[in-house]
């Protein structure tokens, strides 16, 4: 009998727009091979952007917070597993799933760790290292909360999973190691792609409206890039994104070679035309889809350690990664000259691609986890007292508040 997927969508999955669409498509592609029937609903207004996913087969619903009118939606639909788009959709629908849905198997996909993220920030704006006083913060302990009541929580990335388990005590039974689910690049794609002497200029490319991205733009305009700009002079930045507001245009300036694009119909396109991609990222959390498309695009890039978290460890990198700004730009200046340091770390590239973010073996891997998660439901709850205590009424003010939004809504 087929089974029923339900995914709550934060938003509706904008793959040119950002990496959390390209991770849900992702999602959706390993569930449609494990041969689910799937619904995504979003209380979110869908806006051009959006990915077309009844053309993929999967029905797509419009749904409202504090309304009891997904109670009738979800058990109509009876779904056998729910998943929600970040941890604010469990708080928001949770309860209701618990109610009216019990036996569905609850999946979290946390894309990356808010509540790390939010840390770096505020530790990189105070300029004091990271500690618990900045880790355990607010939106941490809602993210946290939203684990333990869920059956198994996604983690797009293996240092989360060793900070929930080693800095807030998270039992690893709960967390599933899910990174991004990649084909590899062949010999054949590989040979197509445009060679070094083929390629110009510099690219950094992400959504606008991601704080860490924004800040990087910054820090590549005020310091970086005037560091590469006198060793290359003639050099181009070409900056790419979805969502250009005022106050990123209003940084273009083309007398210094900086460039605001703004957003890229064909993400692969613009990356094969550059030479070297730069990720200076100060914050943040997750793997940087603009990295990955980078070593996918055979792109050589220079970042951080915060930009390489999760992606290439134990292998050689892309690029380099280097976190003091003088040495970034000589390394950024060293991949766009040196055309043998360039193919090697192409070829980098290519590897991690293969080897840590094989989609046919974590697709596989992914799905035989929630069938065991299916098949051992009742004793995994058992065992899971912590989510059983917060699940408790006395603890669900989530649920209480969302009963009062809705009847304050009627009058």
């Amino acid at each position: 009998m087929t089974k029923k997927l339900l995914i709550i969508g934060f938003v509706w999955p904008e793959p040119t727009s950002s990496a959390a669409g390209v991770r849900m498509l992702q999602l959706i592609e390993a569930f449609i091979n494990g041969g689910y029937e799937i619904t995504f609903a979003s209380p979110s207004v869908k806006n051009k952007n959006a990915y077309n996913l009844e053309s993929i087969g999967v029905v797509e619903v419009a749904i409202k917070l504090n309304n009891s009118s997904f109670d009738v939606f979800l058990k109509e639909l009876n779904p056998d597993v729910v998943l929600f788009d970040r941890f604010m959709m469990e708080e928001q629908f949770g309860w209701r799933v618990v109610e009216h849905c019990n036996t569905a198997i609850r999946i979290l996909d946390t894309e990356d760790l808010h509540g790390l993220r939010k840390a770096r920030q505020q530790a990189f704006i105070d300029n004091k290292p990271l500690d618990t006083s900045y880790l355990f913060n607010d939106t941490a302990k809602r993210e946290v909360a939203s684990i333990y009541r869920c059956d198994l929580s996604l983690l797009i990335s293996e240092a989360e999973i060793e900070i929930l388990v080693n800095q807030f005590k998270v039992d690893a039974s709960l967390l599933s190691y899910l990174p991004f689910m990649l084909n590899k690049v062949d010999a054949k794609t590989s040979e197509t792609l445009p060679k070094f002497k083929q390629r110009n200029h510099f690219i950094t490319i992400g959504n606008f409206l991601h704080e860490p991205n924004y800040d990087a733009i910054l820090y590549l305009k005020k310091t970086i890039w005037p560091l590469i700009k006198t060793q290359i002079p003639n050099a181009e930045l070409h900056i790419y994104g979805a969502y250009v507001s005022q106050k990123i245009t209003q940084l273009e300036n083309t007398k210094a070679g900086f460039f605001i694009k703004g957003f890229a119909q064909e993400v692969n396109h613009v990356m094969q035309q550059a030479r070297v991609c730069l990720a200076p990222i100060r914050f943040g959390a997750g793997l940087k889809g603009k990295l990955v498309d980078a070593m996918q695009n055979g792109t050589p890039c220079v970042t951080t350690t915060v930009g390489a978290e999760g992606l290439y460890a134990p292998m050689q990198a892309n690029g380099f990664i280097e976190n003091n700004p003088q040495e970034f730009a000589n390394k950024a200046v060293e991949l766009f000259q040196n055309e043998t340091i360039w193919n090697a770390k192409q070829a980098n590239g290519f590897k991690v691609i293969e080897q840590r973010f094989n989609k046919a073996k974590f697709q596989e891997q992914f799905l035989n986890q929630v069938e065991q998660t299916i098949q051992h439901l009742k004793k995994n709850r058992l065992q899971n007292f912590m989510g059983q205590m917060l699940l408790h009424q006395t603890m669900q003010s989530t649920k209480y508040m969302s009963k009062w939004i809705e009847e304050k809504n009627k009058n």
